[in-house]
């Protein structure tokens, strides 16, 4: 799940859109019984290299493949792959090879996935 920050511009224009004044206003309608008013302990933040190390320890807890013989897949292995990745082979250069009609537009199209591809690669 993503998380999407809001600017205080940003809210005032979705209350604004909703027809109300204040947030306590968007959630009046929520009964008071179940809100909580107490601080929630939340751990500080983690970066992603901080939270993968702390879910392979956690996982480390269980029987896992890489420890032992396993001929489930025959070749599937694990791969650690960046949160950033997905969303940069996603973006439309890269996800079809269509290229424009214009010849030197169409040319650096395709130079630019033949690099992509090429570091992917390496």
């Amino acid at each position: 799940m993503r998380y999407l920050p809001h600017t205080k511009e940003d809210i005032e224009s979705m209350l604004k859109v909703t027809g109300q004044s204040s947030l306590d206003d968007l959630f009046s309608c929520i009964p008071d019984d179940l809100k909580t008013t107490e601080d929630i302990d939340i751990p500080q933040s983690l970066s992603e290299w901080e939270l993968n190390g702390h879910m392979e320890a956690l996982a480390s807890l269980n029987i896992a493949c890489k420890d032992y013989k396993c001929f489930i897949g025959g070749g599937s292995y694990d791969h650690y792959i960046p949160a950033i990745i997905p969303y940069l082979i996603s973006r439309s250069e890269f996800m079809t090879a269509y290229t424009p009609y214009q010849p030197e537009v169409s040319q650096g199209t395709l130079q630019g996935i033949y690099e992509f591809q090429t570091m992917v690669t390496e």
